[in-house]
């Protein structure tokens, strides 16, 4: 099993994009429309989810900390369904 990658809930997508493309390098996949883009880096991957279009999606309103954005995911690898078993 592997770290395979984090998604951050953000307000602001252009602003999150230029941040992580411009001051930390990473590779972008997806424009400042979509309601997530992907980046890059290092071989991990990095997902900006619009919370906006999130609660579209998953048709629930979040309430989230304000001036904080202490909210993610974590994704981990495996190759078969059977691994998570054996890692669990």
């Amino acid at each position: 099993m592997r770290l395979d990658g984090f998604g951050l809930f953000v307000n602001d997508m252009a602003t999150m994009i230029r941040f992580y493309r411009d001051v930390l390098g990473f590779e972008i996949e997806g424009s400042e429309e979509a309601s997530n883009v992907y980046l890059i880096k290092d071989k991990t991957l990095f997902l900006l989810y619009r919370r906006s279009d999130f609660e579209k999606m998953t048709s629930r309103k979040y309430e989230y900390i304000k001036g904080i954005n202490g909210h993610t995911e974590i994704a981990l690898y495996v190759d078969t369904f059977e691994e998570v078993d054996e890692e669990y």
